[in-house]
Parts: C-alpha cells; sequence; structure tokens
C-alpha cells in the first residue's frame, strides 16, 4: 500500500504522508522538526502578567466552583 503525496505548504516539496509522522499533515518532516525547535522557547513573564494570570485563574476557579456546586432550587 502506497502512502499519499501530499505538498509541503512551507516549502512546497513533496513528501509521503506516513503514520506516526510528527507534525502537521500538510507540513513535510524537516519543516514540522523547524517549527517544533521554534516554538519550544519559554520566555519569562514579569510581574504585572504574573499577577494578572494568577487573579484570572482565581476567577476561572471560582466560577467553576459555583457552577458546579450551586443548588438548583
Amino acid at each position: 500500500m502506497a502512502f499519499p503525496i501530499k505538498v509541503c505548504v512551507v516549502c512546497h516539496e513533496e513528501f509521503e504522508l506516513k503514520p506516526d509522522k510528527p507534525g502537521f499533515a500538510n507540513r513535510c518532516p524537516e519543516c514540522s522538526m523547524e517549527d517544533e525547535s521554534s516554538t519550544g522557547e519559554n520566555r519569562a513573564a514579569d510581574a504585572a502578567e504574573r499577577e494578572y494570570e494568577r487573579g484570572a485563574n482565581e476567577a476561572r476557579r471560582k466560577a467553576i466552583r459555583d457552577m458546579l456546586y450551586r443548588k438548583d432550587s
């Protein structure tokens, strides 16, 4: 059984779409590898961003708790 031939949207080269191929189905393995390495960057969040995220997470937890445990009477 032959694998389907696809065209990469990044480099426009043809490649075989094999099962368990890493990355996206419309990108060749070489372009998928480059994309994975660039997304691994972690940047430090400053104090204002951490404070905002903490408040947003607290509000989310409260909303979920209220939805789960509210009494319908």
